[in-house]
């Protein structure tokens, strides 16, 4: 099963308030090399934008005034992501949003069982510690310097190489048919894993941390004894 790496950026934080998707991308990758296939759009919400969500992606109401709706790119979007595990950062923010578009013009929602949280993976490897996009990217040394505002496909790309990070994987999975051969072997050195960075407040953090998880563990152990 191929994979999808998804982002969204939107007029807000809720759709249950009243805001919606502005862009969406998603990049196709086959063990964790991508295909070359991609999916991009920018969406007319149909809405005002917030000061504060455009001070986030810079996508303004007048740009996005001429470009398709939501349910214009929709079926599509369905077909893009079909059958494939979808790998999202903090998944439970954009598949509120992508759902409660799927469910208000009448189509299926994503199953959860398709998704793959990468912010729980990196929860798990990092207790503690702020474990956001941009933090994970400074603690693996990838590289932010493109990233002045939110962009979903330039979040997409960046999700890959920290995923990627967060599993420890070695090397990849080559697909050994003439034709995709060569493309395997070009992007191998996309699996490159980086040496992570712990600033100085990380390091709190997680001394923290183990401090308090060893001490319930200390209690614990004692009144199961």
């Amino acid at each position: 099963m191929n994979e999808v790496f998804l982002d969204t950026e939107t007029t807000g934080l809720s759709y249950n308030d009243g805001h919606k998707i502005v862009e969406i991308a998603c990049i196709e990758t086959e063990d964790l090399i991508p295909t070359g296939k991609i999916f991009h759009k920018l969406i007319n919400p149909k809405r005002n934008m917030p000061a504060s969500a455009f001070k986030i992606h810079g996508l303004s109401e007048e740009f996005l005034k001429d470009k398709k709706t939501f349910d214009q790119v929709a079926d599509d979007f369905l077909s893009f992501i079909k059958e494939k595990k979808i790998i999202i950062h903090n998944a439970s923010f954009d598949l509120g949003f992508l759902n409660g578009e799927l469910g208000t013009i009448k189509k299926d929602k994503i199953n959860k069982s398709q998704i793959i949280d990468s912010l729980i993976v990196a929860r798990n490897k990092f207790p503690g510690l702020s474990n956001s996009l941009d933090a994970l990217c400074r603690k693996f040394n990838i590289d932010l310097s493109r990233r002045t505002k939110h962009n979903a496909l330039l979040d997409c790309e960046l999700l890959r190489e920290v995923y990627i990070n967060l599993l420890d994987v070695k090397e990849p999975k080559f697909n050994l048919s003439s034709n995709i051969l060569e493309k395997n072997i070009s992007k191998a050195k996309d699996y490159n894993k980086q040496v992570v960075k712990i600033s100085e407040d990380d390091f709190k953090k997680h001394k923290n941390f183990l401090k308090n998880e060893l001490k319930k563990n200390f209690y614990w152990f004692f009144l199961n004894w």
